[in-house]
């Protein structure tokens, strides 16, 4: 069975981690436009984390025959397009202001680890980030969008926008097929599946710790409705780049320390933003 092509061999073995994603009520329940703006900054934040390590990674191997034909940085690459959706959302000292919780750093820590290592796995997390991305990206778009009322000019949703991919059905089957060209032995593929079922799980505790901090600011506050999160960023939307330093942050410190939604809510919504991004590849 290790004879078939690579990327048949990773969506069978993440099978039962996509099962246990897809079956929860999450998807539902962001499907029905329960997401908040806090919520949604505090995901783009940590993808942004996560995709500074693995692009470095994938740069200092772009060379490397083990990842150099899966080299698509115009297509794919992602820093750039959350260093402006940060800084919408955030402002222009964004860097100053996003947190990086720990399970986030483990993710990070890991993608280093493989990237200088064990290049040869970086695949698994590529295949399972990107084509994930490519495969969910727009319907998560199209949700966040209204949800949160952001302009159809699609400022803060640059994340999921590949100007570089006209055809992303043909995109991927390029990617695939590259993939599948890697030269790689049969206790290879075994690790690069297993890297790639560790990926799943990366992805899971980052949001478990997400729901920790959830947990932890609704026991110390109050409810705070959408409309006045939304009301405070809208204040300071005439500036072309998203809010400015001051005034905008200060409020929004004050408010986004509250749950805006139940809590429920707020963690299954929270959950689905980057496992459906991270499993969006089934949808291939």
């Amino acid at each position: 069975s290790m004879l078939r092509d690579l990327s048949e061999l990773m969506k069978e073995a993440t099978k039962e981690v996509h099962e246990q994603a897809e079956n929860t009520p999450f998807m539902k329940n962001f499907q029905k436009g329960q997401v908040s703006l806090h919520e949604f900054k505090m995901v783009t934040a940590s993808l942004y984390f996560i995709y500074s390590a693995l692009e470095e990674e994938i740069e200092h191997n772009k060379n490397n025959p083990v990842y150099a034909p899966v080299y698509f940085p115009s297509e794919l690459h992602r820093k750039a397009a959350l260093e402006k959706d940060l800084e919408y959302f955030y402002g222009s000292n964004w860097k100053e202001e996003i947190p990086c919780p720990e399970a986030t750093q483990k993710y990070v820590e890991r993608l280093h680890y493989v990237g200088r290592k064990h290049p040869e796995l970086l695949v698994a997390h590529a295949y399972t980030r990107y084509l994930g991305d490519l495969s969910g990206g727009q319907v998560l778009k199209k949700i966040a969008q209204k949800a949160l009322q952001l302009p159809s000019t699609g400022e803060g949703l640059a994340f999921f926008t590949f100007d570089g991919v006209s055809n992303a059905t043909k995109f991927k089957q390029l990617y695939r097929s590259r993939m599948n060209a890697l030269e790689m032995d049969v206790a290879t593929k075994k690790r690069v599946l297993e890297e790639a079922k560790k990926a799943f799980l990366l992805n899971i505790h980052v949001f478990e710790a997400l729901q920790e901090l959830v947990s932890k600011s609704q026991e110390n506050g109050h409810p705070v409705q959408l409309k006045e999160e939304l009301r405070t960023r809208n204040t300071n939307k005439s500036y072309e780049h998203g809010p400015v330093p001051g005034k905008e942050r200060t409020n929004t410190r004050q408010t986004e320390m509250l749950s805006n939604t139940p809590l429920i809510r707020w963690i299954l919504a929270l959950s689905f933003v980057v496992t459906t991004v991270a499993v969006g590849l089934f949808a291939m």
